[in-house]
């Protein structure tokens, strides 16, 4: 399937990107989902816009909710296309951006390190992996923490207390 002509398919891809820049995760409303790195791609074919997001995990509950606000956003800027949702490459804490991992902090949840670009990207379905990164406090910036539970209110976080100001977090995993 080709793409619309360059210069007409560029301004209106631009114009959907702005459009969609706004749509906020239905589960952490202070960051969008672009800039969580659910939002990959928008492109102009000749049948219409096509909308590329990747879920966080492959079950993530609020995919359908995503969907339907893209679509939602769309036509309120009198605009139609499908959504696809893309599995492969999955996706990477290493897609939130700078400013959204600080918002993240603000809002209480502490957010994922950084991998490093090229190590491979590893799933641990230990409950308690053996060496873990400390996890500082949002609220306080203590390194004094400790993991309660190893999935919090969704399964992309967790849940640890902090032992200095004694509040609970969510913490984002890196994945």
């Amino acid at each position: 399937m080709s793409l619309v002509a360059a210069p007409e398919a560029a301004d209106l891809c631009a114009r959907v990107w702005a459009v969609l820049e706004s749509i906020p995760d239905p589960e952490i409303p202070v960051v969008s989902i672009r800039e969580l790195g659910i939002l990959r791609e928008v492109n102009a074919r000749p049948d219409g816009l096509e909308i590329v997001i990747t879920p966080t995990y492959s079950g993530c509950p609020a995919m359908g909710q995503i969907e339907d606000d893209i679509v939602g956003a769309l036509a309120a800027a009198g605009l139609t296309g499908k959504v696809v949702t893309q599995l492969a490459p999955g996706w990477t804490t290493d897609w939130i951006t700078p400013d959204a991992k600080e918002r993240l902090r603000a809002y209480g949840i502490a957010p994922p390190h950084t991998s490093t670009p090229d190590a491979p990207q590893v799933v641990n379905f230990a409950v308690r992996p053996l060496a873990r990164a400390p996890v500082a406090c949002p609220r306080c910036g203590s390194l004094d923490t400790t993991e309660t539970s190893h999935f919090s209110s969704t399964a992309c976080k967790a849940l640890y207390r902090c032992l200095a100001c004694r509040e609970p977090f969510d913490y984002f995993k890196p994945y």
